[in-house]
């Protein structure tokens, strides 16, 4: 498989810088890179993204997470693998991923405040952040049939 074209980013050199300043945000917002990943793997496996659920587990197995860790992203509900602050990003993972699935608010207070309990306000915008960012990837990859396996 070959994607349709060059990813858009490389096509357009100024549109790596602003997805450079965002990544550089997300990255001082004080969240850990391991959740930052399992966040990222979640989003793209409810887009379909193969090529950004292949890197995210690849970046999650070179970090040394278990196989077993991994594997649970798409069934954490169920999983004893997440801790209450991890379950909170991935809820509000799904929610904001599936903001067009929703009826009411994207973001309900109850989700917000469990949330809030968790994080503070700069790793609340990280991962809001992130959750952006990590969608507007899916829908590019989506868009140019990326391949899983292809590296940046």
């Amino acid at each position: 498989m070959q994607a349709r074209m060059t990813n858009p980013a490389y096509v357009l050199p100024d549109g790596m810088k602003g997805i450079g300043a965002i990544f550089k945000g997300i990255n001082t917002g004080g969240i850990s890179h391991e959740l930052q990943e399992i966040v990222g793997l979640r989003a793209s496996q409810i887009n379909g993204c193969s090529a950004c659920v292949h890197a995210h587990n690849a970046n999650l197995a070179k970090a040394g997470v278990s196989a077993e860790r991994i594997a649970a992203v798409a069934a954490w509900r169920e999983a004893p693998f997440f801790d209450d602050a991890e379950r909170a990003a991935l809820k509000l993972t799904e929610a904001v991923t599936r903001v067009a699935d929703r009826s009411g608010d994207a973001v309900d207070d109850q989700m917000w405040d469990e949330v809030a309990d968790h994080y503070d306000e700069k790793q609340i915008a990280a991962l809001i952040l992130l959750i952006g960012v990590t969608n507007m990837f899916n829908r590019i990859n989506a868009s140019i049939k990326e391949p899983a396996g292809t590296t940046w």
